[in-house]
Order: structure tokens, then sequence, then C-alpha cells
């Protein structure tokens, strides 16, 4: 099936998913030094919410923070002293977006994504949504605990650079935009957001802005144009699970 959406043609039927589901194996993600999540059934005495065991329905208790355990979409909220939500900021959820490869720059012990590489990597083009893929860009991403492994970041200047042409909404393959320990300072994410004082929010920050994190991008998928689809469960929270899904133009 076709649709055509602000003169942009995409055939639904072909969806490329760029998400990393949650799992309570081994095999998933993991950041900020927290354990794998936690899927399973509820118990009231002897009775058990799972139909190998006699119930008539599974029933699961699913327990899990979405900044550690996989793909996640938050907005400023995240950072900012007064509540924001990602429910409340993020009311559109179809987007022009363009896909660039970019291996990090090596900046003392650090690996880093630089505006310079952003700024080639892009050619000009002012998308709605940018989508980062890491070189290089190794299976294990699905599945690597990240902590207490400083990986990549983003470079303030870049961040700073991505908000000024227009981006509303950033995903990257990594766990952080922000270097792993930073004493706090969060410098991508506050430019990013245009967070200038997380205390009291100043009137231009970008409240309909959005960072997704920890996506993973298959090396069959080509960097070039695409149409995103970015949808999140519907929580209250700062941050929420979230499944993003790229069509090709």
């Amino acid at each position: 099936m076709k649709a055509t959406i602000n003169n942009i043609q995409i055939d639904l039927s072909k969806p490329i998913d760029i998400s990393i589901p949650l799992s309570n194996t081994d095999k998933n993600p993991i950041a900020w030094y927290i354990e794998k999540p936690e899927i399973e059934p509820v118990k009231f005495g002897d009775w058990v919410g799972k139909v190998s065991e006699g119930s008539s329905t599974n029933f699961n208790n699913i327990f899990f923070n979405p900044h550690g355990h996989g793909t996640h979409t938050e907005c400023l909220g995240h950072i900012t002293h007064e509540f924001y939500s990602i429910n409340q900021c993020l009311k559109q959820f179809f987007f022009t977006a363009e896909l660039i490869s970019i291996e990090p720059t090596r900046i003392n012990d650090d690996l880093v994504i630089t505006k310079h590489q952003i700024e080639n990597a892009l050619k000009g083009k002012n998308p709605e949504a940018i989508v980062i893929r890491t070189l290089p860009n190794l299976q294990t991403k699905k599945s690597t605990n990240y902590s207490k492994t400083n990986p990549p970041y983003l470079a303030e200047e870049a961040a700073i650079f991505i908000r000024e042409i227009g981006v509303q909404h950033l995903l990257i393959d990594l766990p952080s935009v922000d270097r792993e320990e930073d004493e706090g300072k969060l410098l991508a994410h506050k430019a990013f957001w245009n967070v200038k004082d997380v205390n009291n929010l100043n009137a231009d920050a970008r409240l309909n802005c959005t960072i997704t994190e920890m996506i993973f991008v298959e090396d069959e998928i080509q960097d070039g144009s695409y149409f995103l689809n970015l949808q999140i469960a519907s929580f209250e929270n700062d941050a929420s699970p979230s499944k993003p899904i790229l069509y090709k133009i």
C-alpha cells in the first residue's frame, strides 16, 4: 500500500524498523549501571498468570527503565526541574528524515561525533529528523552492556549545529548523545533542546523536539532521505520506549 504525505510518496508495506526490542534476556542492551529488564507472570498465592502453568491467560508484569533498556524517545523533561512528559511534547509522528553514517573522531580518550562530520554528511539538507548510524556498525550494538565503557557521543557544537538548521528530532544508535561520565553537564542534550537553565526554563526552549537513543540501523539500509514514523507508548514520563520506523521515499 502506498501513501502520499506532503507530496512525498512512500510504500507503507515496506517499513524499516530501527528499534531494538526489549526482552528479559542477557541479549537485551543495557546502559547506566542497571540490570536487565524483568518480565514475569503475576502471582497471587498459588495462582500464576501463565497458560503453561494452568492459567487461562498470560499475565505478565514488566519492570524496565526506558533510558537504560533499549530504544527510547525522550523530551526536554529528561533534564529539567519542572516535569514535562514525552506524551505531551510529541504530538506529531511523521517527519522527513535523513540517515547518515559517521565514524566518530578520536579526541584524547574519547570517540566524538563532530559538527564538521554531520555538516559534511548532510550535504546542505535540512530534514525534520536526523538518524545517525555510527561506524563500525557492529551487530553487538543490539546486546551491549554500555555501562562503564565510555561510548562515543555527540560534541556540543554538533548538537548546536543540528538545532540551528532546524532538526526537530535526533535519533542515534548510542546510549546517550552525551558522554557517559560528564559531571552532569549534559552539554549536547541542553544544546539540542536549547535549555539554558534547567531550574527556570527559557521561553525559546524546544518543547516539541525529541532525542531517540539506542536505535539500530542494519548495514543494508543506505544513507539518504526517508520518511520517519516516530511512535511511542503513551507514558506520562520524560521518556518512553519507542518504535521508529523509516520508509523509503
